[in-house]
């Protein structure tokens, strides 16, 4: 199996990559979109600039009673008597012509030293290589990423998250009792993509001296999967560095003992060092969750793929097989599954919270395997037809909206989870059924619509964490619980793809809008904090910079104003972390009980 060539050891300037398909070699860096605009724009300048040198100078020809030094100057002539202008002239001599000669000379010579000036300027940016106008770019481009990694650096370094604040470290219970560095390993392919090489070094540097998971910690299997294999895998496929890959395959053995339950579905937190295994106390009657267990497949599968183990493989299979035997009501995935009687709990579905990525990784798995695990592509396609029959409407104001499924009834709810649906709409449209690609491609966008309302009518233009659809309320939270904002990506995550798909310039406008609201609103001294309410002008931070906002919010913000050379999708999958891993051409594995061929 061949592996990523690997690049300088640590300590070493890493170069900046152009990075597009990930098995030929790293193609010649070429100017982007942008980065061709402002070349563009300085040539342009330049032209105007001598046009205008041209033609606006004073004109010698024009003041030639001036340059033959005669001792005149030409003014109107002013009957006083009758109030008019007199076509005639007369001549004013004497210290008034010094004067109008010394101030004609001097206006002349400051245009002309502007313009000068000007010229040069345009001159210099037209001199300066590609290479440091793109670094100019870039600079610009990488400043919010440099203000959350920079204080996150400085006051919660090796802390799994940070507060800005109060400048400290912070944590939560998905991450356990150990500082595990989440913001490291989750970052770390956000650096590396922007160029933030010396950050990139840092953060490696860290983990390959301090990141150990022989630690007595319980944490979350589905958090720890998305965020440190997904963000290590990342970052070796990324640079080459074997540290990455050891690291990922140390930790996915650790969450191994999770899968020991009656029926294969995973507990919901494993303890590193014992393995012993439970789920959620409030997880309807200690029930394992759909979004939970059913996001496991595309790292697993890339372990199995790197290590030739197929022991992860086989686990992810297996939930598969299981999830196929059972009857779906309705053809919808209830969001809770009993690990010891394999039977559904409550019946509740959702493409948001407790639901969402499941289906995401449907999609993906039969993205990432080029497009051959074919099971994946009808389980996807089955379970869309159901959501978008029984969860997809249409509100009176006309925004389409995804509602919840609660015992029997839609609940007219939308999360901002769900706003990622967007995206995987546009994303799986390509390859659906009865050449409904068009239609699918509208819905993302009618979803992406919906959920920049939801912005758009908050009073710092940020969303809310959850809204409503009850009769005059549209795309607004109504409870003070659902009105806060923590630095999600979801929406901005639907800008880009959508972006992508059709380069339809109101994605980048709307990206932009949400930058400049999370810059106003959410920078802070020490980072970038969520906030409490969306709907007041006045808003109160909740002092938390997550892990995934740095992950996920401003890679997604970064990728929409970059070319579609950077990461292209026919060769990327992005995990529900933001993780970009290559499509997998597999040889030892099989997808679907068809052996795959090199």
């Amino acid at each position: 199996m061949t592996t990523p060539a690997l690049l300088p050891l640590s300590g070493r300037r890493i170069p900046p990559l152009n990075l597009g398909p990930p098995s030929f070699p790293h193609h010649r860096a070429t100017l982007r979109l942008s980065e061709k605009f402002i070349l563009l724009l300085i040539l342009s300048a330049f032209i105007t600039l001598c046009f205008g040198a041209f033609f606006f100078l004073p004109d010698s020809s024009k003041h030639k009673r001036f340059d033959l030094g005669l001792e005149d100057v030409l003014i109107p002539h002013v009957d006083a008597g009758k109030g008019a202008k007199n076509p005639g002239v007369f001549l004013i001599h004497g210290p008034d012509e010094h004067r109008h000669r010394e101030e004609e000379e001097r206006l002349r010579n400051k245009i002309r030293a502007d313009h000068e000036k000007a010229l040069e300027e345009a001159k210099e940016k037209l001199r300066k290589s590609k290479e440091e106008i793109r670094a100019e770019i870039q600079t610009e481009k990488n400043k919010m990423m440099k203000h959350a990694w920079d204080n996150y650096r400085t006051y919660g370094w090796g802390h799994n998250e940070l507060r800005p604040i109060a400048r400290k470290g912070h944590s939560t219970n998905i991450f356990g009792s150990s500082q595990m560095g989440a913001t490291i390993v989750d970052a770390l392919d956000t650096l590396y993509i922007m160029g933030l090489h010396d950050e990139f070094l840092d953060g490696q540097r860290w983990i390959e001296d301090n990141l150990d998971f022989s630690v007595n910690s319980e944490v979350s299997v589905f958090e720890v999967n998305i965020r440190f294999i997904g963000g290590l895998l990342a970052a070796y496929y990324l640079s080459g560095e074997e540290i990455f890959k050891i690291k990922a395959v140390q930790l996915a053995e650790k969450l191994l003992p999770a899968f020991n339950t009656p029926t294969g579905i995973p507990w919901a937190m494993v303890n590193l060092k014992s393995g012993v295994g439970r789920n959620w106390g409030w997880a309807s009657a200690g029930s394992s969750i759909l979004a939970e267990f059913g996001t496991l497949h595309m790292e697993f599968v890339h372990l199995s793929y790197l290590t030739g183990d197929l022991v992860y493989y086989k686990k992810v299979m297996h939930i598969r097989k299981l999830l196929q035997q059972m009857d779906r009501p309705n053809g919808l995935y209830p969001n809770y599954l009993n690990p010891r009687t394999g039977r559904w709990g409550q019946y509740h579905t959702s493409v948001g919270g407790l639901g969402d990525s499941f289906y995401e990784y449907l999609l993906k798995a039969w993205l990432m395997s080029d497009k051959t695990d074919h099971e994946a592509r009808k389980m996807y396609d089955d379970a869309i037809e159901a959501i978008e029959k029984h969860l997809i409407k249409k509100s009176r104001g006309g925004l389409v909206f995804i509602g919840e499924w609660k015992n029997g009834h839609l609940e007219k709810k939308m999360g901002h989870l769900a706003c990622f649906a967007g995206g995987m709409f546009a994303l799986g449209a390509d390859g659906s059924r009865k050449d409904k690609a068009g239609h699918y491609l509208e819905l993302g966008a009618e979803i992406a619509r919906t959920c920049h309302e939801s912005y758009d009518r908050t009073a710092l233009k940020l969303g809310p964490e959850s809204f409503k659809f009850d009769g005059a309320v549209e795309a607004v939270a109504v409870r003070q619980a659902e009105k806060y904002y923590i630095l999600r990506p979801e929406v901005i995550e639907t800008y880009w793809y959508l972006w992508r798909f059709t380069h339809d310039p109101r994605y980048r406008q709307w990206g932009w809008e949400a930058a400049l609201a999370i810059e106003k609103y959410c920078r802070v001294s020490g980072g970038f904090s969520g906030v409490k309410d969306v709907y007041s002008s006045t808003p109160t931070h909740d002092d938390v910079q997550q892990s995934f906002f740095l992950a996920e919010t401003l890679k997604y913000l970064y990728l929409l104003f970059s070319g579609d050379d950077l990461l292209p999708l026919d060769h990327w999958v992005f995990n529900t972390e933001a993780h970009p891993l290559p499509v997998l051409h597999l040889a030892n594995i099989t997808l679907s009980g068809n052996p795959a061929v090199r």
